[in-house]
């Protein structure tokens, strides 16, 4: 028991990292120190932690590594889709334009469906490895999902008030 508590927190302070690098400040070109705009191959080791962080605190059995794959590739392909828009995003913020804002709302209509696609795909990946877990490794998994859920609001909590979503760049052009 007390090697799994040394796992999980460890994995907690792991898994915090990610928060706090999101809370650097933001200015000059992506993948430059003090940027805020993480490189593609930063991406993708932060993507590698999560991972890591995931699959050390489910201590999955033999039979459950089986379906870890499903659920790596999964996690892996909902990363680099969110890379690939958050750089294009980044792209279209530093070109001075007219806003359309129908055009603005079909853009977002179509982020979401892509998103909404890829958490579904996610979740069927998930599916059958998370029956498989026992108690405790549902356990663990919820502790690791919560830590994730509180860095991540931290993180927008202590941010500057500069829009990198397209959710939030129609939020500051539209209120609702």
């Amino acid at each position: 028991m007390r090697k799994e508590i040394i796992s999980v927190v460890a994995a907690l302070f792991i898994g915090g990292a990610p928060a706090a690098y999101a809370q650097q400040a933001t200015s000059g070109p992506a993948g430059t120190p003090g940027s805020g705009r993480l490189s593609q191959g930063d991406f993708k080791m932060l993507t590698d932690i999560r991972v890591g962080v995931i699959k050390a605190a489910l201590q999955l059995t033999p039979e459950q590594e089986k379906l870890w794959p499903a659920v790596e590739e999964a996690i892996r392909a909902r990363a680099e889709t969110r890379y690939r828009r958050l750089a294009a995003l980044g792209e279209r913020l530093d070109q001075p334009r007219d806003i359309d804002p129908v055009q603005l709302y079909r853009q977002r209509a179509d982020v979401l469906t892509d998103r909404a696609a890829g958490l579904r795909k996610l979740a069927d990946a998930w599916q059958p490895l998370y029956q498989s877990l026992t108690p405790d490794q549902k356990s663990r998994l919820r502790l690791v999902t919560l830590h994730a859920l509180e860095g991540l609001r931290t993180a927008m909590e202590n941010r500057r008030m500069e829009p990198d979503d397209e959710e939030e760049i129609e939020l500051w052009v539209f209120p609702h």
